[in-house]
């Protein structure tokens, strides 16, 4: 069986891409808003997406993909500290967008979507990991899942005014908090 003809993957792609945009304002956007700004019929995104669910679950599965390749695609551009400072502002936006709809995953099984991309982003976070460790730039005692523990405020912050410098703001304070430990000036 081949893949989807080239104007039936051209609005898939585009459905995922109105459906990623519309989520991130609200996680109450509808399937009909989400097709006629797509621009296509609601049998088309049926087809598609038979339910609203299996729309949400596509679109979290390919921000958790694109966000697991950008990993490697910062560390090639950044040196490292900075590759996982931009990784981690990328998983903050993705986290908030997530946490947006968080009924529609809990309904879809969070704990099978976790299992199934937990590894991966963990891994993504090692590969960061390493290399700032490599570089010296970091702490050697930081696994992976403690750096995603040490972070969750990203996703989870409230929208008060404000909101978005504070989450700045705490960043800043655990990526000063990974860095290696200073040596002590002896003193005579």
């Amino acid at each position: 069986m081949g893949g989807l003809r080239s104007d039936a993957e051209q609005n898939r792609v585009r459905i995922l891409e109105v459906a990623r945009e519309a989520l991130a304002v609200s996680g109450d956007a509808t399937l009909k808003s989400i097709a006629t700004k797509a621009g296509v019929g609601q049998g088309t995104l049926y087809r598609h997406f038979p339910t609203r669910e299996a729309l949400v679950l596509a679109v979290y599965r390919q921000d958790v993909s694109e966000l697991v390749d950008a990993a490697p695609a910062l560390l090639a551009e950044h040196e490292p500290w900075e590759a996982l400072w931009l990784w981690l502002e990328r998983l903050g936006a993705f986290g908030r967008i997530k946490h947006g709809v968080a009924g529609v995953l809990q309904a879809a099984t969070r704990a099978d979507l976790a299992g199934e991309h937990y590894g991966p982003v963990v891994e993504a976070i090692e590969r960061l990991l390493g290399a700032c460790k490599g570089a010296g730039l970091m702490r050697q005692d930081v696994a992976a899942g403690e750096l995603l523990l040490l972070v969750s405020f990203l996703w989870r912050g409230d929208r008060e005014p404000g909101w978005e410098d504070r989450s700045r703001h705490l960043l800043e304070i655990v990526m000063d908090g990974l860095r290696p430990p200073r040596v002590p000036s002896s003193r005579p």
